[in-house]
């Protein structure tokens, strides 16, 4: 089973995931973004757009993913914010087409919700002032240019299942997803302090400066 998690860049789509991860005995985080950083590794700056413009991007996703399906046990779980419905057959659409059992979700939030969860992520940038960078995180400002376009697209009905999670703790987003597919998780053993120490490392190890 694949656990497709969609939703606006800043969303809480690679928090939910990894709190599935450890939660989800022999899952696997299988994230399409490497698959583009990789693309964007290859390509001189000036010609580095959004790598899902790039059809290697969309295949190489739905040869990767189609292959660990095949091969891992365990459920899979893709974070991943897709937009394009185009986008979104080449993979997701493909994947089923394919015979593979596609979950997918899309979490979604009021406009000023999402906006202070990438204020509260903007913790990054003290990261950049001690490695010497004096620029905003472009990750932060690709993710505020394209979020009208996400939260519009994303309510339409293609892109369900829909879980809102204005009110929602990460835990709980996962619990609901669980729900929704069938699974079953561990239990949250997590003090509120653990958890939020948990979520900032994760945050810290998901900082990207290129």
């Amino acid at each position: 089973m694949l656990l497709w998690i969609n939703g606006p860049f800043g969303g809480g789509k690679t928090q939910t995931a990894y709190e599935l991860g450890r939660r989800l005995p022999g899952s696997l985080i299988c994230d399409p973004e490497h698959v583009g950083f990789g693309l964007h590794r290859m390509t001189p700056r000036p010609l580095r757009g959004d790598f899902q413009d790039l059809p290697a991007w969309r295949q190489g996703v739905y040869e990767v993913l189609d292959l660990t399906l095949t091969r891992h046990d365990g459920p899979v779980i893709a974070p991943m914010t897709v937009v394009e419905p185009s986008y979104f057959q080449e993979t997701v659409g493909r994947l089923r087409e394919r015979g593979h059992d596609v979950r997918h979700f899309t979490l979604l939030a009021d406009r000023r919700t999402v906006l202070r969860r990438l204020r509260e992520r903007g913790f990054g940038r003290a990261v950049q002032l001690v490695a010497g960078k004096d620029a905003p995180l472009r990750r932060e400002s690709f993710a505020v240019a394209k979020l009208d376009l996400c939260l519009e697209r994303l309510r339409h009905p293609r892109f369900a299942e829909h879980l809102v999670t204005d009110h929602l703790t990460i835990p709980q987003v996962a619990d609901r997803i669980a729900a929704s597919a069938g699974l079953t998780l561990t239990p949250d053993t997590d003090t509120p302090l653990r958890g939020r120490l948990r979520r900032a490392w994760t945050g810290v190890k998901h900082i990207r400066f290129d």
